[in-house]
């Protein structure tokens, strides 16, 4: 069996969207729903999917305007609630009625709004840097680099380029730089690497959400198990605000990576250890328990 399908969906307006499916779609374990930053794609997951496939079927999208889903002539298009619907006609697709939601970066604010939209399908939901309140010196760094297109002649130096634009990334060798660059940047007929994605993603964004919605969104989790990451030099996710997660949420695991920024991979030893524990409790619980 190969590592994932490779599947199309279409979405509501009849873009052709992209997603990867790991693992067996008649396992009885709940699926993970994967999410990814703004400007990333499926890619990022591969290789936490591939660690949990033998168990459970993994889900990894392509959002409209990145990697190999269709870009869309109106920016508005882009804007989180049309991502959102999207996501729902994907599960409709995919034949899946409930799921633990791996978020991260905005990808994590998807998540969080599945409380909100769908609470009896969430059995659980695992954030990777991101919280109801973002720090806006980070996300203004964030939006420069998305909004336009960054050319490079050659691998070396798309890592390069990378290093600078994602300087919190935990990736700790060159082959891990060399599969981030290649899940930012696609050759294009000039023979050139352009990023793939379409700049225009970053219009929606610009007006931004209130932390007042935001953490209505998060408290709409509330009977939702939680496992929350944060990197300790993140610039999105500040101590205070982690803090404030974990005392307002009954049901809040919160760990903190060592020596990372903005994000950490999730396959570091001890986001792995949490991870499978989080894993073990959510798949014992059943879904009958979710609201004791």
């Amino acid at each position: 069996m190969t590592e994932f399908r490779e599947c199309l969906y279409s979405a509501q307006d009849g873009r052709s969207l992209y997603f990867r499916d790991y693992g067996d779609p008649l396992s009885p374990a709940p699926p993970l729903l994967c999410l990814s930053g703004i400007s990333r794609n499926s890619r990022d997951f591969h290789n936490l999917a591939v660690m949990y496939a033998e168990h459970r079927r993994i889900i990894c999208p392509d959002y409209r305007g990145r990697g190999r889903s269709d870009y869309d002539d109106d920016p508005t298009k882009y804007h989180p609630k049309a991502l959102l619907d999207d996501l729902r006609h994907l599960l409709i697709a995919a034949g899946i009625h409930h799921f633990i939601a791996v978020g991260t970066s905005m990808g994590g604010l998807l998540a969080t709004a599945f409380g909100a939209i769908s609470p009896s399908a969430l059995r659980g939901v695992i954030l990777n840097d991101i919280g109801p309140e973002v720090s806006k010196c980070g996300v203004d760094r964030i939006m420069d680099y998305i909004g336009r297109d960054h050319p490079q002649d050659d691998w070396d130096s798309a890592i390069a380029v990378l290093k600078d634009m994602l300087p919190g990334l935990n990736l700790r060798s060159e082959k891990e730089w060399r599969d981030a660059a290649e899940g930012t940047f696609q050759e294009g007929n000039d023979n050139k690497l352009h990023i793939d994605w379409d700049p225009k993603i970053v219009e929606p964004m610009r007006k931004g959400v209130t932390s007042s919605e935001l953490w209505s969104l998060f408290n709409s989790l509330k009977n939702i198990p939680i496992l929350a990451f944060r990197g300790e030099r993140s610039t999105v996710l500040s101590p205070d605000t982690f803090d404030l997660m974990a005392q307002s949420h009954p049901k809040f695991c919160a760990v903190t990576i060592a020596e990372t920024g903005h994000t950490p991979s999730l396959c570091e030893p001890e986001a792995l250890a949490a991870i499978d524990e989080f894993l073990r409790k959510v798949d014992e619980s059943g879904p009958e328990k979710l609201s004791d």
